[in-house]
């Protein structure tokens, strides 16, 4: 479906703590397809703001660690009031995410008029996230979809699409893993037009230790419940 040519009406938006082992891959790999990517650093304390710079991405800083839903809204303010891209890609620092599923998510959004492309790992078999995690994620999705009105298949993939015009009527206040049910809140709300995509998300040991394990999915429900 892509084509190899670079994607340069979107800019990737990558919040980032601590992954000073991967980031520079990370960022290196994307600007194969992305040219533009913006990196916040939350707050980091292990060189992860140099390694990103050094791979080419603009690098927007927090002064202290705020959470990853104050870090994609900063890094959504950045690209909408300091460049002209008409699409906004919200991508995972840890290397879990694959550069070809967001360039195609971009295609989608612009052959289908879309606003919202929403990745989602239950769209095919290619994502193994094992069966507790498979049914804590399952149940979130519920819950989201439950409090949202939408319905989606994966609730808490972080790869999305989203136009200029969806993003810029997102506010989150969420700064922990319940920003991304506000996201679809958010997105919901504008009436705009969303699909889903089918993506593979790479869980590798280095992911699992930074907060993929079937725990984090169990904080996932904490925050949707108690906020």
């Amino acid at each position: 479906m892509t084509t190899e040519s670079p994607v340069t009406d979107a800019w990737l938006v990558v919040p980032l703590y601590n992954e000073a082992a991967v980031i520079g891959d990370v960022v290196a790999a994307a600007r194969t397809r992305f040219p533009h990517v913006v990196c916040v650093d939350d707050g980091s304390t292990d060189g992860s703001a140099a390694a990103a710079a050094a791979a080419g991405a603009v690098v927007v800083h927090h002064p202290f660690n705020l959470g990853q839903g104050a870090a994609l809204q900063t890094g959504m303010r950045y690209v909408l009031e300091q460049t002209d891209a008409e699409y906004l890609v919200t991508f995972d620092a840890d290397g879990q995410h694959q550069v070809e599923d967001a360039a195609a998510m971009v295609e989608v959004a612009r052959r289908d008029d879309l606003a919202i492309v929403f990745g989602s790992r239950f769209l095919d078999e290619r994502t193994r996230p094992g069966l507790l995690k498979r049914l804590v994620l399952r149940t979130a999705v519920w819950v989201t979809n439950q409090s949202t009105g939408l319905r989606l298949t994966d609730a808490h993939n972080g790869l999305r699409v989203i136009r200029r015009d969806a993003a810029s009527k997102l506010d989150l206040q969420q700064n922990r893993m319940a920003h991304a049910t506000e996201i679809v809140l958010n997105l919901g709300r504008t009436g705009l037009p969303w699909a889903e995509y089918p993506v593979h998300v790479l869980y590798t040991d280095y992911s699992r230790g930074k907060g993929q394990s079937l725990l984090n999915s169990v904080n996932i429900l904490v925050d949707l419940v108690f906020n």
